[in-house]
C-alpha cells in the first residue's frame, strides 16, 4: 500500500513539477488568445495571409515564432486560438513549431554554449523545418485544413444586416471572457491530463536513468535521442546547457540539433491537445514531421561537422549566460504555483461538466 502512495505522489510531483514550468506562460497565452479570437474573427482572418496556403503566412508565423520565448505547452492556446478563428493548418502548425523551439535567448546561448558551426545549424533548422512542416501541412491536411464552424453548413442570409460594433474595452472583456471560460477549460483538461501522463513515464523510467543514458556518449543515437527528446519536457533555453555538456563529452554534434528540435517541439501534453482539438491527421503529420526532420538536421549536422571540436570557453560562455540572462523573463515560485493551480481547477470544471454529462444521458 505504501509503495503505491509513493508511486502516486512521484506521479504528481513530477506533473506538478512540469506544470509548474509551462504554467504561467499559458495563463499568458489564454489572455492574448482572447483578444485574437475577439479581434481577428473568421472573416477577417481567411482574407489574411495565413488565412490561406500562401508562402507568405508560413514566412509570417515562422518569423513571428522565432521571436517569442514561449515553451511548448504556452503555444497551444495561441495556436489553438489562430487555427479557430480561421487560420489554416499549415500556418497553425508552423507557429507552433517555431515558437518554443528557437528564440532570441536559446539563439545566444546556442552561439556561446554550443559554438557557431552547430549555432548556425540549430538556427537554419529552426527556420526552415517549421517552415516545411507548414508546406506539407497545407498540402495534406484534408478535412482539418481550416476549422470549419457549424453556421458555415447554413444558408447564409441574402440580407446582411450592420451591427455597431462595441468599444474596444468591451470586445477585450469578451475575448478575455471566452478565453478563460471555454478555451481554458478545453486545453486545461488535455493540458493536465497528458502532464499526469508523463508523470507516470518519468516515475516509471526516472529521469536520473534518462539522464545517465544521455550521459554516456558511445550510447546516444539520433533515433534514440529523439524518443527521448519526445517524451521529456524540453525547454530551449533551460536545456541548451545540459545538451552542450553532452557534446563536449564526446557525443557528435548531431544530438545537440536533434534532441533541441524533437524535445522543444514535442510533448505529450501537445501531441494529445492537437488530436483533441484539431484532429489525429494533424497530430500525426505534426509529430511525425518533427520526428523525421530533426532526424534529418541531426544527420546532416554529423556529416558536415566531421572534425567538429566542441567549444566550452569560459569567457564566451559567460557572456552568452549574461547576455541572455537580460532577456530572460522569470516568474517566481509562488506564482508558478498560483498558475497551476488555477489549469488543475479548470482540468476539474472539465471533469465535472463531463460526468455530469454521462449521468445526465443514462
Amino acid at each position: 500500500m505504501s509503495s503505491i502512495i509513493q508511486f502516486v505522489s512521484d506521479v504528481f510531483m513530477s506533473a506538478i513539477s512540469m506544470l509548474n514550468s509551462a504554467s504561467a506562460w499559458m495563463l499568458f497565452s489564454f489572455f492574448v488568445a482572447g483578444v485574437i479570437h475577439e479581434f481577428v474573427g473568421p472573416d477577417r482572418m481567411q482574407k489574411s495571409a495565413i488565412g490561406s496556403t500562401k508562402l507568405s503566412g508560413l514566412l509570417w508565423t515562422t518569423f513571428t515564432g522565432m521571436c517569442l520565448p514561449i515553451c511548448s505547452c504556452g503555444t497551444i492556446p495561441l495556436g489553438i486560438s489562430m487555427y479557430y478563428s480561421g487560420a489554416y493548418l499549415g500556418p497553425v502548425l508552423t507557429f507552433m513549431t517555431s515558437t518554443p523551439m528557437i528564440n532570441p535567448i536559446a539563439i545566444i546561448l546556442a552561439y556561446g554554449l554550443l559554438g557557431k558551426e552547430i549555432a548556425t545549424i540549430y538556427v537554419l533548422t529552426g527556420f526552415f523545418a517549421p517552415l516545411l512542416i507548414g508546406l506539407i501541412a497545407n498540402r495534406f491536411g484534408g478535412d482539418e485544413l481550416y476549422y470549419k464552424p457549424a453556421y458555415e453548413k447554413q444558408e447564409q442570409p441574402k440580407i446582411k444586416l450592420v451591427f455597431q460594433k462595441p468599444p474596444v474595452w468591451k470586445r477585450i472583456l469578451k475575448g478575455i471572457r471566452w478565453a478563460f471560460t471555454e478555451l481554458a477549460v478545453t486545453i486545461s483538461k488535455y493540458t493536465v491530463s497528458g502532464m499526469l501522463m508523463a508523470g507516470v513515464l518519468f516515475t516509471v523510467v526516472p529521469q536520473s536513468a534518462i539522464s545517465r543514458y544521455l550521459g554516456d556518449p558511445g550510447m546516444v543515437s539520433l533515433l534514440g535521442i529523439t524518443v527521448v527528446a519526445a517524451l521529456m519536457y524540453v525547454c530551449a533555453v533551460g536545456h541548451i546547457p545540459f545538451i552542450a555538456a553532452l557534446v563536449a563529452s564526446g557525443a557528435a554534434p548531431g544530438v545537440a540539433v536533434t534532441f533541441l528540435m524533437a524535445g522543444c517541439a514535442t510533448n505529450i501534453a501537445e501531441l494529445l491537445t492537437i488530436r483533441r482539438t484539431i484532429g489525429k491527421r494533424s497530430m500525426w503529420l505534426y509529430s511525425g514531421l518533427v520526428i523525421l526532420f530533426s532526424q534529418i538536421a541531426g544527420y546532416i549536422t554529423n556529416r558536415l561537422l566531421t572534425d567538429f571540436v566542441p567549444v566550452l570557453d569560459y569567457d564566451s560562455v559567460s557572456k552568452s549566460i549574461s547576455s541572455a540572462n537580460t532577456l530572460i523573463i522569470e516568474t517566481p515560485d509562488w506564482l508558478q504555483l498560483g498558475c497551476s493551480i488555477i489549469l488543475i481547477g479548470y482540468a476539474c470544471i472539465a471533469l465535472f461538466r463531463w460526468l455530469k454529462k454521462q449521468l445526465t444521458e443514462e
